[in-house]
């Protein structure tokens, strides 16, 4: 789906204008809408991302109803990410998550960040053909598996206005766009003598706002608590009470909010005093009550060791770290990462580019960077290990580097180049992993950003991660690249020219593994009238299977020159295999293609049947009895069959990975091929090549390679070379 944007100006951002009354007036009319979902749609929580001006990043414009820490890892959110919200405006239509086993299957990344039970429905605000974002709802996990009719127009109307609202500003010239922090939108509080009643009753209640701070603590709860009503009002409890500064009960408090379901936890008050703490959460907040424990319900805390304030993690932050780390499971290659660190972790940082630099020879080398304008990278590619840069510092030193602005780097670094690169604030991360330093991730930031002590202590987390993400990286780019060079010095280059024979050849890897495997082609000149065409597979896609090819190979060109026929070809080169002890299995398909008389002589070692299309574009698969897989019987017959090759035909030779693939039938897989070389059989070879197999070439995962070789009998003057392109 193309998505349109409009040009737009931040709303808020620093050093800016300050924004028009109007485009004020059009956030707290969207602010209204979002305060209504409740009632309109039953959900309790949500909000509303913008796509940013190059469509690259979804940023988080409002909250309703959830404390922005909840928000903080998805508040910068890029395209890419496989992401309910990115899911809705990539496919323009409502995407509904319907519960936590749901959001695990299909959203993984967001199951690990968010273990909590909820339902999800995202919608993606669209109006006159221009997609300014999209708006999420949250509702309770007992939510039916689907929407019903009345929330389902419900949510489009909703998104309707929402979407109209946008374009109403973008039409005006004053656009809406997210400043630095989301706004946070409440649900109206019910005006009652809430406060009045229950200052009588004689249990401990508090209630606390979407911010997190108390706002409500009756006499009974603060004797509760052991803090006075004036201390604990306006604040939030885990920073007022110590005690309560225990992960767990803040994993408790996050269920609530998020689920909409009532939680309960136990907690010991220093020095031994046992409290129970019950939270029903409802649109406007929570509702806690607070009694004295009973001796059964004493549980196992983090605060049975210490009651001192120590210093922590938030469970926010530790499932930011969970959520990037799973990102950066999937990164196979060096660029693997940088992709990664650059969607994922830059944009829930607010950063704006980032650069990953690794040691090697005594040097800085540049091995990925995004965000930064083209070549100024490049002038920090070879900086020695010896001079004074923050990139080597962070590279040669454990400790990370933090710059809030640009004054803090220039006073240690006056007149370096990193305080020419157009930024304005950064943190130099080392990448350490094995207790080896290996090099330095460098997040930078457009505008001054203050690091706050959980973001530092996330980031240094996640120094450690990407380390572990780019040594992994490394080795598989170093596996790859030898491989790729075996599999190269294996396979033609180029196939001969033959006269009266044109041919062309394709290779495909497969996409999992080290991408080096068995399949081989080749064609070889035997004499002035005859030529050699061979095909073969050897079990498997890893260094042995590609050693054992090409030990083949040469032998089945030792064989081919020394004039044998076809059957006696695969008998000697199945006896050689045999010979070397080796366990793996091959498949081979040998044809002695005699030009003077325009036939061909074919034997098979239980390779997948040639196809043949007639000069009058009928197709037919060629079946002559095959013998038995190389490596198998010493002893085996391979008898070959003769084949007619008036000029127009055209024989398609291929290994298994063309047709095999998980629960695909083989017969039908290959009555596809046939209709595919009839129908493009007329096209030049490279042309049908191409088509042949490009099918199979965009398949995702291919857990098998794919060898494709062709051949036409032509006149002698159309010959010509063909590339055996990969």
């Amino acid at each position: 789906m193309g998505i349109s944007r409009p040009e737009s100006a931040r709303l808020g951002s620093t050093g800016a204008e300050p924004p028009a009354d109007d485009a004020l007036d059009t956030v707290e009319a969207l602010a209204q809408l979002l305060r209504a979902a409740p009632e309109r749609i039953g959900a309790y929580s949500g909000g509303l991302y913008l796509l940013s001006e190059d469509g690259e990043l979804l940023e988080l414009l409002m909250i309703l109803g959830a404390a922005r820490q909840f928000t903080r890892p998805w508040q910068h959110v890029a395209m890419a990410a496989p992401l309910p919200v990115t899911d809705a405006v990539r496919a323009g239509r409502v995407v509904w998550v319907a519960g936590p086993e749901e959001l695990a299957r299909r959203y993984p990344r967001v199951a690990v960040a968010m273990p909590y039970a909820f339902c999800l429905g995202t919608v993606p605000l669209v109006s006159r053909g221009t997609t300014y974002g999209v708006a999420f709802f949250i509702w309770p996990a007992a939510h039916p598996a689907e929407l019903s009719p009345d929330e389902q127009h419900g949510l489009s109307a909703l998104a309707a206005q929402l979407a109209e609202l946008l374009t109403a500003a973008a039409r005006s010239g004053r656009p809406v766009r997210p400043g630095p922090r989301p706004v946070p939108v409440n649900p109206p509080a019910p005006a009652d003598t809430f406060a009045a009643v229950t200052g009588r009753l004689p249990e401990g209640l508090c209630g606390i706002g979407h911010d997190g701070r108390l706002n409500l603590v009756t006499p009974t709860a603060a004797e509760l608590l052991g803090k006075p009503v004036e201390q604990l009002l306006g604040v939030k409890p885990w920073s007022a009470l110590p005690w309560l500064r225990d992960p767990i009960y803040d994993h408790h408090y996050r269920a609530a909010v998020i689920s909409g379901q009532a939680t309960s936890f136990v907690a010991l008050r220093p020095p031994d005093r046992w409290l129970s703490f019950r939270l029903f959460p409802d649109a406007t907040g929570l509702t806690v009550r607070i009694d004295t424990a009973a001796v059964g319900q004493r549980q196992p805390s983090a605060s049975d060791v210490t009651a001192e304030p120590l210093a922590h993690t938030r469970p926010g932050a530790l499932y930011h770290i969970l959520h990037l780390a799973s990102a950066l499971t999937e990164a196979a290659t060096v660029q693997d990462v940088v992709g990664m660190v650059s969607d994922q972790i830059v944009p829930a940082f607010g950063g704006r580019a980032v650069a990953i630099l690794m040691t090697e020879g005594g040097k800085l080398r540049i091995v990925g960077h995004r965000g930064y304008p083209a070549g100024l990278v490049d002038q920090f590619d070879g900086t020695p290990l010896t001079a004074s840069t923050p990139g080597v510092q962070a590279s040669t030193n454990p400790v990370p580097a933090f710059f809030e602005n640009r004054a803090e780097l220039e006073r240690l670094y006056a007149g370096r180049r990193e305080t020419q690169d157009g930024m304005a604030a950064w943190a130099y991360l080392p990448l350490m992993t094995s207790g080896r330093l290996i090099g330095t991730c460098v997040l930078a930031f457009a505008e001054p950003h203050r690091f706050s002590l959980e973001e530092r202590a996330v980031l240094t987390s996640l120094g450690g991660l990407i380390a572990q993400a780019m040594d992994r990286a490394q080795l598989y780019d170093t596996k790859f690249e030898f491989a790729h060079g075996l599999q190269d010095s294996l396979l033609p280059h180029t196939l001969p020219v033959v006269p009266g024979l044109a041919t062309a050849a394709r290779y495909l890897p497969a996409t999992e593994g080290m991408e080096v495997g068995g399949d081989f082609y080749d064609i070889i000149p035997v004499d002035g009238d005859a030529v050699a065409v061979v095909i073969g597979d050897v079990q498997g896609h890893n260094v042995n299977a590609a050693a054992l090819m090409g030990q083949i190979r040469t032998a089945v060109r030792a064989f081919a020159t020394a004039d044998a026929d076809p059957s006696t070809v695969l008998a000697r080169t199945n006896r050689l295999v045999i010979n070397l002890g080796t366990t793996l299995l091959a498949s081979c398909a040998y044809l002695r293609v005699e030009l003077a008389g325009r036939e061909a002589w074919l034997a098979n070692a239980g390779h997948p049947a040639p196809l043949l299309r007639d000069p009058d574009g009928s197709t037919r698969l060629l079946e002559p009895p095959s013998g038995m897989v190389l490596n198998v019987d010493p002893s085996a017959d391979y008898p070959q069959a003769r084949i007619a090759l008036p000029i127009g035909t055209t024989l398609l030779l291929y290994t298994d990975g063309l047709i095999e693939t998980p629960g695909t039938d083989i017969e039908q897989a290959q009555a596809v091929l046939a209709a595919a070389l009839a129908r493009h059989g007329a096209a030049p070879l490279d042309q049908l090549a191409d088509a042949l197999i490009g099918q199979a070439g965009h398949a995702d995962h291919r857990t098998d390679d794919i060898a494709l070789l062709l051949i036409r009998s032509v006149p002698d003057r159309a010959a010509r070379l063909h590339s055996a392109r990969p």
